[in-house]
């Protein structure tokens, strides 16, 4: 277990930034792993923050420095070879591995070859999207999801991308981030109903996968969200982001309630945080 760093007095971490891992909780709780332990980031809201850019990318694959950073994380190579690069991590359709084809099968065995969710969320509206059955709810909160439903259970990743891309049509699978970094805020009615809808949209080769589960998973964040024009922030345009902890939502940091870093954006990115 990573040890928490003390945030009773002013310190600073370093090391390559990974998406903050996070706990279901009431509301979400999340840390950063930076160098040997992991900060409590809900702690930190509140209070002054320094995030600066060591102008240093590892890629989050093979650990090497590379110039630029492709796929949230990966240098060129790997991108083209890691398994957790591959073409179905995006579009889960496009899965092989049920045919026994994938650039790792002892990957695939362990992350397409499992159960699948297929699901419908507020975020913050209605949307359709695919996760593994391990992924929940992480999946929902890293997408910044105020409400979730399970819509279907399937055996593997192919089969959830088959559902997502039929209902598609008929759905948005696109998370509106602006909107989702503000209160906005629609009925969890939408998703009963969504459900109902899918369910009478599926072809009947598809209905024999759909769950029977109407538990409603709903979501708390810390802190404020967004209350003005946001303002997006990168490293590579600003290599020091000072300013007020204000929120958390999805693996978005808000500073001083309207400019916001996507930490997942910068996988890999060598940097220093410190708080007072």
């Amino acid at each position: 277990m990573i040890p928490e760093h003390p945030l009773h007095s002013a310190q600073r971490a370093e090391g390559s930034l990974l998406k903050m891992r996070t706990e279901y909780d009431r509301p979400v709780r999340y840390f950063l792993a930076l160098g040997d332990g992991e900060i409590p980031m809900n702690d930190l809201i509140g209070r002054p923050v320094r995030l600066s850019y060591e102008g240093i990318i590892h890629c989050i694959a093979c650990g090497k420095v590379t110039r630029t950073s492709y796929g949230q994380g990966f240098c060129y190579n790997c991108l083209q070879t890691a398994p957790e690069a591959g073409e179905s991590v995006l579009q889960p359709e496009l899965s092989r591995a049920h045919f026994g084809i994938a650039r790792d099968m002892e990957w695939a065995r362990e992350h397409d070859l499992i159960d699948h969710y297929v699901y419908l969320a507020l975020s913050p509206g209605l949307k359709v999207g695919v996760t593994r059955h391990h992924q929940i709810p992480v999946r929902w909160i890293d997408q910044g999801a105020r409400a979730a439903l399970l819509l279907a259970k399937t055996p593997n990743r192919h089969i959830a991308g088959i559902i997502e891309v039929w209902l598609k049509q008929f759905f948005s699978d696109k998370t509106n981030w602006r909107e989702m970094l503000t209160d906005r805020t629609y009925p969890t009615s939408l998703l009963p109903e969504g459900k109902e809808k899918a369910a009478a949209l599926l072809t009947p080769e598809l209905k024999k996968y759909l769950t029977n589960d109407q538990t409603i998973t709903s979501i708390d964040y810390p802190g404020s969200p967004v209350t003005a024009k946001i303002e997006s922030l990168s490293l590579d345009r600003y290599p020091v982001i000072e300013g007020e902890l204000t929120g958390i939502r999805g693996q978005y940091l808000i500073f001083d309630r309207e400019r916001v870093l996507n930490v997942r954006r910068h996988n890999g990115y060598v940097a220093g945080l410190s708080w007072e």
